[in-house]
């Protein structure tokens, strides 16, 4: 069985829920460090789908990963190796295949909802959900690059979600564990306490942790379906 390739960026925005989700399972997986200097791999052949985590950099930074880590997304597309991004994930899947990563309009960070499109493409990934408590922490924003559907958006951002064939790129956060909810408020508690004073769309570390049994509980349902649809695409899984 090949592995699932998952990229990390950043220290404290490694797999989550997702790892948990391909355990259960029993489908491989390789975690590739790319903030510990580990290289991105030439080829995706010798992986069933690969997978791009987040991190508090941004696409356009002049970082040596970011091109080819957008050759390696080109070259699965096109072998039909299936893609999933959360986040900067999503945002490298855009920049990889056309689409442009820009400012959003105000930042987005906690839980808000997301209001799935419901059409035939969003249904094919989300079955009959129309909205859900997603969690977000981003402050720029993906186009959907030419042939992909737009499947979800919310109140601050218009693109949430997009589809291409099996590849699949969330702006949104449906990774999260209460120990990634945690870590993220601890690092960044300072700006985003600042932030919640003066934007609406950004909440305090106390409400993003606030009633987390039941709002992960709810996220990790629709990750489910999701990832379900995802894995079903997989390469030499079985």
């Amino acid at each position: 069985m090949k592995p699932v390739a998952i990229f990390r960026h950043s220290a404290s925005e490694g797999p989550g829920y997702f790892a948990a989700y391909l355990d259960a399972r029993r489908l491989p997986w390789s975690l590739i460090k790319i903030d510990q200097g580990e290289g991105v791999p030439d080829s995706p052949d010798r992986f069933a789908g690969l997978v791009f985590m987040g991190g508090p950099m941004s696409v356009n930074d002049p970082l040596p990963w970011i091109q080819p880590e957008c050759d390696l997304i080109r070259q699965a597309v096109r072998g039909d190796i299936p893609v999933l991004g959360h986040c900067l994930g999503g945002q490298l899947i855009s920049k990889a295949l056309g689409g442009a990563v820009t400012r959003n309009p105000v930042k987005e960070i906690g839980w808000g909802k997301v209001r799935i499109s419901g059409d035939a493409a969003a249904s094919r990934w989300f079955g009959d959900l129309r909205e859900f408590l997603a969690f977000h922490w981003h402050g720029e924003t993906f186009a959907i690059p030419t042939g992909a559907q737009n499947l979800a958006s919310s109140e601050h951002c218009a693109n949430q979600a997009f589809a291409l064939g099996p590849h699949l790129a969330l702006q949104c956060h449906v990774e999260m564990t209460r120990e990634l909810i945690a870590a993220w408020c601890r690092d960044w508690e300072r700006e985003v306490t600042s932030l919640a004073s003066r934007i609406p769309s950004v909440q305090d570390p106390q409400e993003m942790q606030r009633d987390l049994d039941d709002r992960l509980a709810a996220l990790n349902r629709v990750a489910d379906r999701l990832y379900d649809r995802w894995a079903e695409g997989l390469k030499g899984s079985q």
